[in-house]
């Protein structure tokens, strides 16, 4: 299902926070739940993994995860203060300790010159360790491309979170 580097990814983070008995929680937008499918498709995440949501409209972001709808509004869904605070109100949201949060422009519709498809912003957020935030631009041709590297991308910033 996923590629051979995404499940090596997957099956380290979840080792990895077993290890340190953390918890994982992923909000996602652009992937539509990919990171979670990532995670889940490899056994015994359920020993780390607490829950995902996918909030893939503007509206899901406000009702589920708290993101103001003027920053919405002002900023635009796929920017680093939304990313931010999807990945701190999962964090409000659950009982995880690392949070990942994806919001992107997949394509092949959608993006603007400011914005273009393939940008994607990533946030993780740590309990008590603060947010880091990443902003990529994939050049692929496909949706699923952009996605499937959103998805990498993400993978290896939880990881990051993880160490440190």
């Amino acid at each position: 299902m996923f590629s051979i580097e995404i499940e090596t990814l997957a099956r380290l983070l979840i080792d990895e926070a077993r290890e340190r008995q953390l918890r994982l929680v992923t909000a996602e937008s652009c992937t539509g739940g990919l990171v979670a499918g990532a995670i889940c498709a490899i056994p015994g995440a359920s020993d780390v993994f607490e829950r995902g949501f996918v909030v893939y409209n503007n509206r899901a972001k406000q009702e589920l995860l708290g993101v103001p709808g003027e920053i919405i509004a002002d900023l635009g869904a796929v920017s680093e203060p939304v990313a931010r605070m999807m990945a701190e109100g999962a964090l409000e949201n659950s009982h995880a300790h690392i949070a990942v949060a994806i919001t992107g422009v997949a394509g092949p519709g959608g993006g603007t010159r400011m914005k273009p498809v393939g940008t994607v912003h990533i946030a993780t957020a740590r309990a008590n360790h603060g947010l880091h935030h990443r902003q990529e631009f994939f050049q692929f041709e496909t949706r699923e491309e952009i996605q499937l590297a959103a998805v990498q991308s993400a993978l290896e910033a939880m990881r990051e979170r993880i160490s440190r």
